[in-house]
């Protein structure tokens, strides 16, 4: 058995932040089930919302977030994002990265959805995640322990508290555990998701019995590049801020009387708009022809599309929406601390409540780079003793059950709990999840090849996803219901709060 200070799961920039501010006083592992690289991080591409120009302020920044959010955001950590979010831009440049400039060096700012103005910072043009994660790789290099290609396949709790992890390869302790293993996007058919993001870690803790909340706002992105039926990678919303329009392949504009930004408005309306052309049985482009030097204001994309064939040089890019970005995950204090002692969460898979119902476009990295300074910051400031690691209370009998597939699950995530959702649909995909066993598999042990666990965790969070769902009866954000189609007051402000402990109860869900 193997100790640290600190146990990190996941490689992504959040992981990568909380390690550096922690590096130099604090033994820190950093687990990783694939290689390093993989993560939705280094796949990011729009940039990094800050309001850091002269003519902006954080209370814009603010009021777009909850705007976007639909006022089901967390108001204390929104303040805490954007405020802090200008100091930690200007830490990270002060240490040696740089952003793209003009000719006179000026930083320049992006326009992206639901912003009322240019504040998106980007790097290598639509290379921002990569090149941020790329920086802290070599800054970390002989630092801290990266661990690659080692899954951790479960979270060790003793007296109450988290203790450890358990990989594949071995058992390790450490005073503190933080998940920053992403989000769920391969729980869906179309997604910008990396191939890992299949919400091990917020099943993990949920097992572990850390609350989770907010499982039903799952931020569908509109504009995947859409070639022969599949969802091959993301354009990012950066396009349309400098001004390409979504079209009908008979040549109408999708957001014409939808939303005054129209293709500028929050992600959750424009998704939807394009899934609505698409069940009407239209194929969907983004006009990028008036876009001047596109291959080299987005070269990732340009790459994309001529690694699929796709001539961008004719101005129409062919796309469809994917699962991208989950507005809830494993509950959490503004410091990163989850309900159970010794266990902290932060990125994606974390819930500080800062998102709302619908994620502001390029807050996500901004969201790491802050709220894992908190982290780490309340980490060097904690003293703990490390606990003695007792024998395991889960049950050790695996489950013999037979397993759909990854394709089964996606495919009915998609056609049950996408884009637009209604109570019939909702529930036909509960009692598919649950034929399962959820109960037998949440209390299970993990003896399971790496296949077979992957399966039983996206089971999991998918049976959280659908019944959050079923449970919040309006149309909020990124959780839509046709068949309760607007917001009710019942439900501002409340939180679907989910806990192990709801396994051991009689009464189910309508």
């Amino acid at each position: 058995m193997r100790e640290a200070d600190v146990i990190i799961v996941g490689s992504g920039l959040a992981a990568l932040m909380v390690a550096y501010h922690l590096c130099e006083h604090k033994n820190v592992i950093i687990f990783t089930k694939s290689k390093k690289e993989t993560s939705n991080s280094w796949l990011a591409q729009g940039g990094v919302a800050a309001a850091i120009h002269p003519d902006d302020h954080w209370l814009t920044h603010y009021t777009d977030t909850m705007i976007a959010g639909c006022e089901h955001n967390d108001e204390e950590a929104v303040r805490i994002l954007v405020q802090e979010g200008r100091e930690v831009i200007q830490q990270f440049m002060n240490v040696g990265f740089s952003f793209d400039v003009d000719e006179h060096g000026q930083l320049l700012f992006g326009q992206e959805g639901a912003h009322r103005m240019r504040r998106i910072l980007h790097a290598g043009g639509d290379a921002t995640g990569k090149n941020m994660v790329s920086f802290l790789f070599e800054k970390l290099s002989s630092r801290v322990t990266f661990i690659e290609n080692d899954p951790v396949i479960d979270l060790l709790v003793s007296d109450g508290r988290c203790v450890g992890v358990q990989t594949k390869n071995g058992t390790y302790t450490a005073n503190a555990i933080v998940i920053a293993t992403g989000g769920i996007g391969q729980l869906y058919t179309f997604t910008s998701n990396a191939e890992t993001a299949t919400g091990d870690g917020i099943a993990m803790a949920y097992r572990a019995g850390a609350a989770l909340a907010d499982m039903e706002f799952v931020q569908f992105h509109p504009t995947m590049l859409y070639v022969d039926g599949k969802a091959v990678g993301l354009i990012s919303e950066a396009v349309r801020g400098e001004g390409a329009i979504l079209l009908t392949d008979d040549g109408r504009r999708v957001m014409d009387g939808v939303h005054p930004q129209k293709d500028l408005a929050p992600r959750d309306v424009v998704s939807r708009a394009v899934d609505r052309e698409m069940r009407n049985g239209h194929f969907v482009f983004l006009d990028i022809s008036m876009i001047p030097h596109f291959s080299s204001r987005f070269p990732t994309i340009t790459s994309l599309c001529e690694r699929y064939q796709v001539d961008w040089r004719n101005g129409f890019l062919p796309v469809v929406p994917g699962a991208h970005f989950l507005m809830g995950g494993i509950v959490v204090n503004v410091d990163g601390e989850t309900t159970l002692p010794g266990l902290y969460a932060v990125g994606e898979a974390a819930c500080t409540g800062v998102h709302g119902a619908n994620r502001l476009a390029s807050n996500s990295l901004l969201e790491a780079l802050v709220f894992s300074r908190r982290v780490a910051f309340h980490l060097l400031n904690k003293t703990e003793q490390r606990l003695i690691l007792k024998k395991s209370e889960r049950k050790e009998n695996n489950v013999h059950i037979a397993l759909p597939t990854k394709e089964d699950i996606q495919h009915m995530m998609t056609q049950y709990v996408g884009i637009v959702r209604d109570y019939d649909q909702l529930f036909y995909a509960k009692q598919w999840l649950e034929q399962y066993s959820i109960d037998e598999l949440v209390n299970m042990s993990t003896e399971y090849d790496d296949e077979k666990r992957t399966i039983i965790y996206m089971l999991i969070v998918g049976w959280l996803v659908t019944t959050s769902a079923l449970q919040r009866r309006e149309s909020r954000g990124a959780h839509y219901r046709s068949d309760e189609p607007f917001e009710r007051t019942y439900w501002e402000k409340r939180r679907i709060v989910r806990t192990k402990e709801e396994h051991f109860m009689k009464e189910g869900f309508r």
